[in-house]
């Protein structure tokens, strides 16, 4: 059974703690479909399922997913196939962003050896120079 329960625009953004503008680009980029109400149909009306898609919007985002494969993961769950294949393009999408995050982490990981390299010449550097206004290291 269907739930009757709808939200405004306002509800949402309250909710989720989003601006309406950022809904409103939401509904512009096809990952919520609201109905029209009120006079001249300028108010949105929001269902459980509208709710539901921008709760997984944030999620996909948080997980680092663009808007457009968040939107391709979300309409294929929409749609009566089988879950097989879903759970398949799920599994590349995060397989994909796991190895961007794990190179971004190594490169990060390089440069901070980097900066160590450097802090440690540059403070044999000062202790030769004698002054005694080496910087105290700070633990890693």
């Amino acid at each position: 059974m269907a739930s009757s329960t709808t939200y405004t625009i306002r509800d949402l953004a309250r909710e989720f703690d989003l601006t309406t503008r950022a809904i409103r680009f939401y509904e512009d980029m096809g990952l919520l479909s609201p109905r029209r109400g009120g006079p001249g149909g300028r108010s949105r009306i929001y269902t459980a399922r509208d709710r539901t898609r921008l709760k997984l919007v944030l999620r996909a985002k948080r997980l680092g997913l663009s808007l457009s494969e968040a939107k391709d993961l979300i309409d294929m769950y929409d749609s009566p196939r089988d879950t097989g294949p879903q759970l398949r393009k799920f599994l590349q999408v995060l397989a994909a962003h796991r190895r961007q995050i794990e190179e971004q982490m190594a490169d990060l990981q390089a440069t901070l050896d980097e900066i160590k390299v450097h802090e440690k010449e540059a403070r044999a550097l000062l202790a030769r120079l004698g002054d005694g206004q080496v910087p105290p290291e700070k633990a890693a």
